[in-house]
């Protein structure tokens, strides 16, 4: 066997004797593959060797446990100054891919772990890909999730591969397959144990079996006269998710589609230009800015010892689902109520959770093993994570604390699920006020991300520590805050939803003041936005905040809770709700711009205030809560980005237009003076 690697950092080639070339990529100082201007540079030289030696046949491979490749070096996107650099970037690629795909000999990759973006578009290039035996979703082109599509000829390669439907789903979603659902579908030749990849992989390269293509009934869809029909429903459905001016990556897809159908030198030209003017889209600045953020707070916990057993007391909606997220994640999980009959509910639900999360054989009931019902608390005094999710009454939770800090483990992190009362009352009553600290989940806890790590005056810094270590185990985003009136989260949404009911007292449709919110990319509108939260959560957290805040709770929404009408769960709210979904007029006047201005502007300007008072450390963390937690349009960057974006005189000035108007709420906070001073 001859082996080179003189002259390489980051690929590693052999030639075994069987003249079958191994090329196995290991980029240096990094953890993770990633296909930056080195590697590519590197393989284009490496093939070029290849194709002069003529070998049997050619595998790329990885040896980074974490996976294959994950894409393109994302860092490298911040460099380019214009389209045109974007645009020469993305054709180097396609050649190096173009390289690949026609070397004379057979080629195959061999994908353990994730093959993600330009990793992707890697194997799409090669003659066969074979992948280990996975439930896992590891395969996928989720590069429209940075506002961009594939740039390496991934928008060609796919649709050949695979058919228009399929690949234009992938694409547009950038939602991600298992190993498994791969194989079905054709994007994958062979499964096999890690084991036996190469000589599965060797196995291929001497057999060379016919390539994979879609058949016939998905190849026509791409001819011509038919694009036309598919891209409109398509685009019709694309439409509902998001808007071209917010999200214009998704559009830019279908369009090369429609142009060029996957076919063509054409076809990989219009890819590369395409994706030049994507990336110097704010779209996509703002997207790769909010990667970063996501990064940033993945890596905030210190590397620590893994949890193992969580008690989690209180099985309601919050309590049972953060249980069963624990019980998901592999921990071994107890749940603490006054009866059983109050964790029934809980335990229903987590079962659906793990079926439909949790597809290897086994593993749904694996999960449902690790999570029991413990109703005298026994199993708290062996917990690692104790976290408490009962009613969120102060005198309820400072003698449920009381006995804790008696019962518990000394080392045991005691945690509560407060959305808004501060640590320091709760620890009030406490003996050892240092052991207690927040993790705010948010709902439904399956699907947001962030977990608010709340320190109190007397935290201890170890245990903070040892809980941002936690959420990081369990998949979660820590954002660390301090213990302040409805933290971050609620203090921002708060003014947003309070704005939206002053309007609809001012004559205000209901579905008009939702739709300014959408109009700004919000997910959901603010009124909605409190039915499905719940009015009677709502109202409490207003009275919390209210002081903070300088103001009370609407009559109407005092109303609607004396009534009975909660929101979504009971039905009826603001708006009236069947199978979970609101019921909305068709016909309503359309939103003005001032409108947008007070929903929106409340929040930035309470962004703004939470800064000042130190809940956050930086700007930066500031946005990535508000994003993900929130649910402020991505697109955007956070509040604190939209600003500047805007300009931070403008918002100056819109807010002291506002204030004169509406009052002085929306006075301007003194901290965009001083931001504006610095940026």
């Amino acid at each position: 066997m001859q082996t080179l690697t003189d002259g390489y950092e980051h690929w590693r080639q052999k030639t075994s004797e069987d003249g079958i070339c191994w090329l196995t990529l290991d980029k240096a100082g990094s953890g993770t593959n990633t296909l930056n201007k080195e590697v590519l540079t590197e393989l284009d030289c490496l093939l070029d060797q290849a194709r002069k030696e003529s070998p049997r046949g050619l595998v790329i491979r990885s040896i980074k446990s974490t996976g294959f490749i994950a894409g393109a070096d994302i860092k490298e996107f911040q460099h380019l100054e214009n389209a045109q650099q974007g645009a020469a970037a993305a054709a180097r690629g396609q050649l190096v891919m173009q390289k690949l795909a026609d070397l004379p000999c057979p080629t195959v990759a061999v994908i353990e772990g994730f093959a993600l973006g330009g990793g992707l578009e890697l194997a799409l290039a090669c003659d066969y890909r074979i992948a280990a035996e996975g439930f896992e979703r590891n395969l996928g082109l989720p590069e429209v999730q940075l506002g961009i599509h594939p740039g390496f000829g991934g928008t060609v390669r796919a649709v050949r591969l695979l058919g228009a439907p399929l690949a234009l789903d992938l694409m547009l979603s950038g939602r991600m397959l298992s190993p498994t659902e791969a194989l079905k579908v054709h994007l994958l030749d062979r499964l096999a144990q890690p084991e036996s990849l190469d000589a599965v992989a060797r196995e291929i390269l001497l057999a060379r079996p016919a390539r994979l293509r879609p058949p016939w009934h998905l190849r026509i869809l791409s001819w011509g006269p038919l694009r036309p029909w598919l891209a409109r429903k398509i685009r019709a459905q694309v439409r509902r998710r998001a808007r071209p001016e917010h999200y214009p990556a998704p559009f830019a897809i279908l369009e090369l589609w429609m142009q060029h159908g996957g076919k063509g030198s054409a076809a990989y030209s219009a890819e590369a230009r395409s994706i030049g003017e994507l990336l110097m889209t704010p779209t996509c600045r703002n997207l790769v800015r909010v990667y970063f953020l996501r990064e940033r707070l993945r890596n905030l916990a210190p590397k620590q010892t893994a949890v193992q057993r969580v008690h989690v007391i209180g099985a309601g909606v919050m309590g049972g689902d953060i249980a069963a997220w624990c019980a998901l994640r592999g921990l071994t999980v107890t749940v603490q109520d006054r009866a059983v009959e109050y964790v029934q509910p809980a335990l229903i639900r987590a079962k659906k959770l793990f079926e439909k999360r949790l597809r290897a054989p086994g593993e749904a009931a694996a999960a449902g093993e690790r999570l029991s019902v413990d109703i005298a608390g026994d199993r708290a005094s062996d917990a690692e994570v104790v976290i408490e999710a009962i009613v969120e009454r102060l005198d309820a939770k400072q003698g449920l604390f009381q006995q804790l800090e008696e019962r518990a483990n000394a080392d045991a992190i005691l945690a509560t699920n407060t959305s808004s009362i501060q640590l320091e009352e709760i620890t009030a009553s406490m003996r050892s006020p240092e052991r207690l600290l927040g993790l705010h989940f948010f709902n439904p806890v399956a699907k947001l991300p962030l977990v608010e790590v709340i320190r109190g005056e007397q935290t201890d810094p170890a245990l903070l520590a040892k809980a941002m270590s936690f959420v990081t185990q369990i998949g979660k985003l820590p954002l660390p805050c301090r213990s302040a009136p409805g933290f971050v989260v609620n203090r921002i949404l708060t003014p947003y939803m309070l704005e939206a009911l002053r309007a609809h007292g001012d004559g205000y449709q209901l579905e008009t003041i939702d739709q300014a919110a959408e109009d700004f990319g919000m997910p959901t509108g603010p009124v909605e936005l409190a039915d499905r939260v719940g009015l009677d959560i709502a109202l409490h957290v207003i009275g919390i905040l209210g002081a903070t805040l300088n103001t009370e709770a609407p009559p109407l929404l005092k109303q609607k809770v004396e009534a009975g009408d909660l929101g979504a769960k009971t039905g009826r709210g603001f708006y009236t709700f069947t199978e979970n979904r609101p019921v909305k007029a068709r016909d309503y006047p359309p939103p003005d711009d001032e409108l947008r201005d007070r929903l929106i502007l409340a929040m930035v300007n309470e962004s703004m205030a939470c800064l000042e008072d130190g809940i956050v450390e930086d700007l930066d963390l500031l946005d990535a809560g508000v994003v993900f937690g929130a649910g402020f349009a991505p697109f955007r960057g956070g509040p604190i980005r939209y600003a500047i974006d805007t300009g931070v005189e403008q918002i100056i000035a819109r807010l002291e237009a506002l204030a004169v108007r509406h009052g002085p709420r929306f006075a301007p906070r003194p901290g965009w003076r001083q931001i504006n001073s610095v940026i």
